[in-house]
């Protein structure tokens, strides 16, 4: 589905990201299938429940120090972002927010990411 040799997101399958040499998956290997990418340093996302993004699902990249917040709402986009939580990110100073089905998500963080934007990414590996 997104393959990128330069990284720091090599390649990415449903269910499967590689980061940084490192495998994330839904079988139990690094963070799992629900990923939080914070200028590089991968972190899991276990606040994403269900397929609504609540304002507190976001929160882990408020104060983080990043403009750009790339949300990948899953392979097949199943993932709804309101607009009230379009609007709380904003507020905590996240300037540019991108909402794209998670392959796409990856290939806009891995350009901003080597294009020196400050940049998190919060990416659903399934549905």
């Amino acid at each position: 589905m997104f393959q990128d040799r330069e990284g720091p997101i090599e390649s990415f399958e449903w269910g499967r990201y590689v980061i940084n040499g490192v495998s994330h998956s839904q079988d139990g290997e690094g963070v799992g299938k629900d990923i939080c990418v914070i200028n590089g340093e991968v972190h899991p996302w276990e606040a994403r429940k269900g397929h609504r993004l609540k304002v507190k699902m976001v929160q882990c990249v408020f104060g983080k120090d990043v403009s750009v917040l790339v949300i990948g709402v899953g392979v097949q986009g199943a993932i709804h972002v309101p607009q009230k939580t379009c609007n709380a990110i904003r507020e905590a100073g996240i300037s540019t927010v991108f909402i794209e089905k998670t392959p796409a998500a990856c290939a806009i963080y891995n350009r901003l990411f080597h294009n020196g934007e400050r940049v998190a990414l919060l990416a659903h590996g399934t549905c």
